[in-house]
């Protein structure tokens, strides 16, 4: 009885919270305690690393860079601990030091550099330098054109014990995008994958030209002029360079460069600090990860993603990588059982192809109990944790060339993070894309700036429409993109769809959906029926072609539709319609 003379007291102030508008500032009150607690422990452990570096031994190899002072900080304190995974290839902390090593070692060469000379004086001669090419200057940027796999890590991290400076080249670029991105890095060498110098054989004499110096990075058959940079690391002793060849004047010096899509025109070199590498430690440990986690990245390593966050992630709290040079949404469950993966790190539409693969034994059982990414949408991401739980999402946000990131640590379904107390003095706004506040002070993707268009004179966001497209059952994926239509100002809406077997294309549904969730600016003017999406290799939805190809039904084979707002329908969009649509005739 007194207990329930006391529940009135109790819950008086609850009330009182409600009433005064409060509640919601305070009801995720030990969610971001709890998160500010562990952010402040990673700036402390981080803060602790640097300073112990700071009073090392210059000539010791935990004084130089944090790449390096990290890496050779793990090869002491756990040397046996498998640091990567490849295919049938396993590497400790320990075998990565001195892979790491031979790879500085042979760009120490390339620079001149020799120890056996004085203790390490920059030596101005050619004549010990391969194929005779001027030596590579102290801070000079080398690029690196290659897949994910081992070697893409010692060479990384041989570059920058070696005081030179990395440059991600996207692995697809060739002809003028490829030079336009050495050239705008100042890149004085090239390491490329055999596999690639056939498609880069019309490349090579303006590559030697601008003077480059070329690697090849295997034992191939290689052109004149290219010399193998791996079988040169490998006559190369594993001995630890000295720290001082690699540490920074200033921690806001640049330690290399990765290249984003930017919204119009050529990739952008987004230009890498050594604080933003110190700061990407921290990444795995404040999404609650630890050492002895196993982490499934089929990213690829010339990404933000991949690199910075996955490998630099994971040297943070000494675990272990499973990295995949291709992603296979059929082969990924099996993967993670036979890896005991813990940690999944997705970007883009991998949740997507993995949940819409039809069931399997090897998604019962698994271990993997935290996803961690950016891009995830709403539908897809209730779909694979009802599917594939229990395990946590948490979904973040944040830009290559930015100094702010985002963490959904209360995991709420769509946001990328909390505009709670502890974001109090950042800045949100628009650089590459948009987040803003939203019921609770949690933030949403809005949509990137190259993404949104204008149609009607209102801007059309396509993450929205795609959303309201996607609740529809019988589709699977949709990306949605402006086409420009004669006659017209601005560009109209088109949905490229593929459907979910077994279901077939319902028109009149699909117009009675977008007619009743978005308002008639919105609506997508053409349909495009496709078997799959194309994506990018970093797994973002293809606009830019799809925009270029338009919605001509003599040149595109997969079928069409376009709206016929009068009579409130979508119609296949035959030659008489499109003459029409030309003609003005048509009304979309």
């Amino acid at each position: 009885m007194a207990a329930l003379l006391l529940l009135p007291l109790l819950l008086l102030p609850l009330l009182m919270l409600r009433k005064l508008h409060l509640w919601p500032r305070l009801r995720w009150l030990a969610a971001d305690l709890a998160f500010a607690v562990r952010a402040l422990r990673c700036k402390r452990a981080l803060r602790a690393r640097a300073l112990a570096a700071a009073a090392a031994d210059p000539r010791g190899p935990e004084g130089g860079c944090s790449l390096a002072w990290r890496l050779a900080q793990l090869a002491r304190q756990r040397p046996t601990h498998i640091f990567l995974i490849h295919g049938a290839r396993r590497f400790s902390y320990a075998e990565a030091e001195r892979e790491s090593n031979r790879a500085a070692r042979a760009f120490l060469r390339a620079r001149g550099w020799d120890a056996e000379l004085g203790g390490g004086a920059e030596d101005e001669r050619a004549a010990g330098v391969a194929g005779a090419a001027a030596p590579l200057a102290p801070g000079a940027t080398v690029a690196l054109l290659l897949p994910a796999c081992p070697e893409f890590l010692w060479l990384w991290f041989g570059l920058a014990k070696a005081g030179l400076r990395t440059a991600f080249v996207p692995a697809a670029l060739r002809r003028g995008p490829l030079l336009h991105c050495l050239r705008s890095c100042g890149a004085r060498a090239l390491v490329l994958a055999p596999e690639f110098l056939e498609s880069l054989e019309p490349d090579l004499p303006a590559l030697r030209a601008m003077g480059l110096r070329l690697w090849a990075a295997g034992p191939e058959t290689h052109p004149a002029g290219i010399s193998d940079l791996l079988a040169e690391a490998s006559t190369e002793v594993d001995e630890p360079v000295p720290g001082y060849l690699s540490a920074p004047q200033s921690i806001m010096d640049t330690c290399l460069y990765i290249f984003t899509s930017g919204t119009t025109g050529l990739p952008k070199a987004a230009r890498i600090s050594h604080l933003k590498i110190l700061q990407c430690q921290a990444f795995y440990q404040l999404c609650g990860a630890h050492q002895e986690d196993v982490i499934y990245l089929a990213l690829p390593l010339y990404h933000m993603s991949g690199s910075l966050l996955g490998i630099v992630g994971c040297l943070g709290i000494g675990a272990t990588v499973v990295l995949k040079s291709r992603f296979s949404a059929g082969q990924f469950w099996e993967d993670c059982q036979q890896h005991r993966v813990t940690v999944f790190q997705y970007i883009g539409e991998l949740c997507r192809y993995i949940v819409n693969q039809p069931p399997s034994k090897a998604e019962r059982g698994h271990k993997v109990r935290l996803a961690v990414g950016s891009g995830l949408r709403p539908d897809t991401w209730e779909r694979f944790v009802r599917r594939f739980g229990p395990l946590r999402v948490l979904e973040t946000y944040g830009l290559t060339e930015g100094n702010v990131a985002t963490f959904n640590y209360t995991g709420q379904l769509g946001a990328v993070g909390r505009a709670s107390w502890l974001y109090k003095g950042s800045q949100f706004g628009t650089l590459r894309g948009t987040v803003w506040p939203h019921v609770q002070g949690f933030l949403r993707f809005h949509d990137r700036t190259g993404d949104t268009f204008r149609w009607k004179g209102e801007n059309v966001a396509t993450t929205e429409v795609a959303e309201a497209l996607e609740s529809l059952d019988f589709l699977q994926e949709v990306n949605v993109y402006g086409v420009t239509v004669p006659g017209h100002e601005g560009r109209a809406g088109m949905a490229a769809l593929v459907l979910r077997p077994p279901h077939s294309l319902d028109l009149v549904q699909l117009y009675a959906h977008v007619s009743e969730n978005l308002p008639p600016y919105a609506w997508p003017r053409f349909l495009r029926l496709q078997e799959s999406l194309a994506t990018t290799e970093t797994f973002k939805q293809q606009k830019v072609r799809m925009t270029k190809e338009g919605f001509d039904p003599s040149t595109l084979s997969d079928p069409l539709y376009v709206l016929d707002q009068a009579g409130g329908a979508y119609l296949p969009l035959t030659p008489a319609r499109y003459s029409a649509l030309l003609a003005g005739d048509l009304r979309i």
